[in-house]
């Protein structure tokens, strides 16, 4: 059976413009043509596509993905026992977050009271406040940090609830980004990366593309920063680092 890229697209939940970016840059290119000279889909093809889109999930660039896939040495079995165990990761996460919002609802409709440690053993004993902590010992002495307080000590509710629209605006773009597969050095994420660094210009304080560029690099390094980005979208913090770098490259 052979399918037009439309139909590929629909099978597979994805754009037709992916699917073009996937055949430019050679990660998926259909095993035929039309008379027409448009794209037909074979089951091979639709079988690299699916691993395509689990690693994909799992957070692996584009270029890392061909690598793997175009190994001569490997086995497609052993593509799918990686993802497997990858993903099966991540459900067990999400189960036990899923698991815990479950016992909240239920407690409190029934009106029991949970333990201190029933509320919070989902978090792992993390302390939300570290982060808090960390950007006083890192930055405390500095402009920067001392303006970010003096803005935030400002806020009204709804001040957050509107900067938690802007964030969430902006990691949809990012995620729409990603999900057409453009490079972290194209227009759209260079400009998605300015729009990051005058955002927090806008709410905290005025960040130079310098600063942005060291921002960039720790939401990569720094594993709570990622997790943040990468909840988006896995693959995000490191695509926004690299993102942040082009366009300071840019404004420079």
């Amino acid at each position: 059976m052979e399918y037009p890229v439309g139909q590929v697209a629909g099978f597979a939940g994805v754009t037709v413009r992916t699917l073009h970016h996937y055949d430019g840059i050679g990660l998926l290119s259909p095993s035929g043509r039309s008379r027409a000279g448009h794209r037909r889909y074979d089951d091979g093809d639709l079988d690299r596509l699916q691993q395509i889109l689990f690693y994909r999930e799992l957070g692996f660039p584009l270029d890392e993905i061909a690598v793997l896939l175009d190994d001569p040495g490997a086995d497609p079995q052993e593509h799918l026992r990686r993802q497997h165990q990858l993903l099966s990761g991540r459900i067990a996460e999400l189960r036990r977050m899923a698991d815990a919002v479950e016992t909240a609802m239920e407690a409190r409709k029934m009106g029991i009271d949970l333990t201190p440690e029933e509320k919070f053993e989902v978090f792992g004993g993390k302390d939300p406040e570290e982060h808090a902590e960390e950007a006083e010992a890192r930055w405390g002495g500095t402009a920067e940090y001392a303006e970010s307080q003096r803005r935030a000590a400002g806020y009204t509710k709804d001040d957050w609830k509107r900067m938690q629209a802007e964030v969430a605006e902006w990691g949809a773009a990012y995620d729409a980004l990603m999900e057409a597969g453009e490079p972290a050095t194209g227009e759209r994420a260079m400009d998605l990366a300015e729009a990051h660094r005058l955002h927090i210009g806008k709410w905290f304080y005025e960040c130079t593309a310098e600063m942005h560029r060291g921002l960039g690099e720790m939401y990569v390094s720094d594993e709570r920063f990622r997790a943040f980005y990468d909840s988006m979208r896995p693959g995000l913090a490191e695509h926004l680092r690299d993102a942040i770098d082009a366009n300071a490259r840019r404004l420079a």
